[in-house]
């Protein structure tokens, strides 16, 4: 078992933390779960559920994210729209996950990038959005690289939030105990999203971060009592170096698989040959 005795904190939201807690158990690790973000539907749905009526009006649909595919079909299931408004969209999805959960509604991702990230998604557009009308249905908080980058291209692209991220606040106590505890203390802290990284910080305020009294996370790894963070990609990781927190180990696929994978040839690197100690 690659990582037994090695313990990972996982702080996706809670209806998503199953697949990386699973597949880290899986491998020997103990996981705790303790979610750095939740996931809330906007302050109105009106600027989606209208863009979702007028769905013939645009000739792009792209989805960021799982919670993106949930939050448009949920809507279009709610205004009752069916199938058909969808039927002439050519879709793009960020990454095999939300290419999946679009696929899992019975529609076909018409294009998935080669790498997980919003720069790619443009790369893939570049010569399929001149003069196209564009729907991009994300999260309140996003990078602006896809809008902006299309309408350069010449695209006509409408930003409608589908869903927000927030701190989830009853999170603040057990987080702050776990790592103060030598018993319960963490060897590695993943995060999936720059989100789950800002929500980190907020959540441990002056103990964390740039200019913080406690340079537990964000020096050298003698200071850090075996705790690594883990980065799903490199937006993540520049989130996570913008905080004034350091980067340990990155996925080389931007995926939850490619994380789990990641962590494992950490560890593998890391243990002396017939030492089972996890770090």
């Amino acid at each position: 078992m690659p990582l037994s005795g090695v313990r990972v904190l996982v702080g996706r939201a809670r209806h998503q933390a199953s697949a990386l807690s699973s597949g880290l158990r899986e491998l020997g690790a103990e996981v705790l779960e303790i979610p750095f973000i939740e996931i809330h539907p906007p302050q109105s749905y009106e600027p989606l559920d209208t863009a979702l009526k007028n769905l013939s009006d645009y000739d792009w649909l792209i989805l960021t994210s799982v919670n993106g595919v949930e939050a448009v079909w949920g809507r279009m299931r709610k205004l009752r729209l069916g199938r058909q408004p969808l039927r002439h969209l050519q879709i793009a999805a960020i990454g095999p996950a939300t290419r999946q959960a679009i696929e899992g509604h019975g529609v076909k991702a018409n294009v998935v990038p080669r790498e997980y990230v919003a720069e790619s998604v443009v790369t893939s557009l570049r010569r399929r959005v001149k003069g196209k009308r564009v729907l991009l249905a994300r999260a309140k908080v996003a990078r602006d690289v896809i809008p902006r980058e299309l309408r350069k291209l010449g695209a006509r692209v409408e930003v409608v939030e589908a869903y927000e991220t927030v701190v989830p606040r009853s999170s603040r106590k057990r987080l702050r105990q776990v790592l103060k505890s030598q018993k319960l203390r963490p060897d590695v802290i993943t995060f999936t999203s720059s989100s789950t990284v800002r929500n980190f910080v907020e959540l441990l305020g002056k103990n964390c971060g740039r200019g913080a009294p406690s340079t537990s996370l964000r020096t050298g790894p003698r200071h850090t009592g075996g705790v690594r963070l883990a980065s799903i990609g490199p937006v993540t990781s520049s989130t996570l170096r913008g905080l004034g927190l350091r980067v340990d180990i990155q996925a080389r696929k931007y995926t939850i698989p490619g994380l789990i994978e990641a962590i494992v040839l950490d560890r593998k690197r890391r243990r002396p040959t017939g030492n089972s100690a996890a770090y």
